[in-house]
This record gives structure tokens, C-alpha cells and sequence, in this order.
């Protein structure tokens, strides 16, 4: 995502960063009251809108904010796409433990879409880990289809019911987070899905996604 730190590879990844792009001009469109930021870390907790991330921790100090650097790696990349598209986080950036239980995660889910009366959140959610022999998690036969399955369920307008044993096996570090947004979309209706990136670049599960009700979907 930030080619600051691919160097020559960088354009490997035009097609992700294009579509979360378009992800990001889909929330600007929404005109939403508030606009929540979700991300997996080792440990949860809240920050402002205002926030402040640096990636120096992966090799290049590129800063986005001012002030410390407070937010963990997925949600960095998350304000970097909100920066790019003009955006700010009004309700806040979300950092959810990868370990959380379902449980957590839907607390937190119900606590974001009660915050207003037209909430957007940007999820930040990889898929599977274990998608090739070069993967971070190496080669699980298992991962392409339950990786295919979590792409086809949001594509309907779904978020598929993620079992956190099976997520940890496969590399799935994005479970807790998708299971937020389950939360958070429950009770508002039916969804439209759209996919716009799904590949598995360095052997793990890439994809974006629009969720939303109507012709207007959104994030």
C-alpha cells in the first residue's frame, strides 16, 4: 500500500491502490455523519480523529498527522486512505486486538453504528496468509477456498461468520475486524456488495470491497 517502502515494486500494487481509492471516493459520496476507522493490532483501544501513524517501525519514516505516532500499522494505512481521499475519521480510529472474541467484536460493532444516525466505517481487514508456498504462513490447501468464500460473502452484501480457531490456522489476520463490521451492519437492512481488488499478492489474501444499501454502496 505506501510505495515509500516497495521501491521498484511499487507499481505491483497500482491495482489495490487504485481500488481502495475508489473505495475512499465511495465514502466521501456517502455524505455519512460519522465516518469510523477499524483495524486489527496486538492490543485494541481508540483514538482521535486526529490521530498520527508513521511507518519508520517497516523502514520508512512517512508520517501521516502530526504529532506522535500513536496508531498501529493497519490503521496507518487506513488514514493514509482517508488522507488521500480527503477524508477524516470523525468517529474516531478503532485499533481491535486480532485475538478478540466474537463477543468483543460485536460490542464494538453495535457501539460504532449507534454513534450516529448515517455511520461509514472503513475496515482494514488482510485475508489469509496461507494462500501460496511463499506465504507468510506457507501453503494451507485449505486457504484458497475459506479466503474465495470470505470475497464471494462480501460480495453479496455479507460478512461471513468467521470462526476464530480457523481464521488464526489459516493466517486470516482481519477475522476480529470483519466480524466489527458484522456487527456494526446488523440490523440496518439488506446490502449491496461490490468487489473492486481480489488477489493475493506475496501469498496473502488482498481484497476491497463496497457494502452499502441501494445503488449507493459504500465501504
Amino acid at each position: 500500500m505506501a510505495p515509500e517502502l516497495a521501491g521498484a515494486a511499487a507499481g505491483e500494487l497500482d491495482g489495490l491502490r487504485a481500488a481502495c481509492a475508489a473505495a475512499a471516493g465511495s465514502l466521501a459520496e456517502a455524505e455519512p455523519d460519522v465516518l469510523a476507522v477499524v483495524g486489527g493490532a496486538q492490543e485494541g483501544g481508540g483514538y482521535g480523529p486526529d490521530a498520527a501513524g508513521s511507518l519508520a517501525p517497516w523502514g520508512v519514516d512517512v508520517r501521516y498527522g502530526d504529532g506522535a505516532p500513536v496508531l498501529p500499522l493497519s490503521l496507518v494505512i487506513g488514514r493514509r486512505i482517508l488522507d488521500g481521499g480527503g477524508l477524516t475519521a470523525s468517529g474516531g480510529f478503532h485499533a481491535v486486538p486480532f485475538g478478540a472474541s466474537p463477543q468483543e467484536c460485536a460490542e464494538l460493532g453495535a457501539r460504532l453504528a449507534g454513534a450516529a444516525g448515517r455511520v461509514a466505517v472503513l475496515v482494514m481487514a488482510d485475508g489469509s496468509a496461507c494462500l501460496t508456498e511463499k506465504s507468510p504462513g506457507y501453503l494451507d490447501p485449505r486457504a484458497q477456498p475459506y479466503n474465495a468464500a470470505i470475497v464471494r460473502a462480501l460480495g453479496r452484501g455479507e460478512v461471513p461468520d468467521l470462526d476464530p480457531r480457523e481464521a488464526e490456522e489459516l493466517g486470516v489476520a482481519g477475522r476480529a475486524a470483519l466480524q466489527v463490521l458484522a456487527a456494526a451492519a446488523a440490523g440496518g437492512g439488506p446490502l449491496d456488495g461490490e468487489i473492486l481488488y481480489d488477489d493475493a499478492p506475496y501469498g496473502v489474501g488482498y481484497f476491497v470491497a463496497r457494502l452499502g444499501t441501494g445503488t449507493r454502496a459504500r465501504s
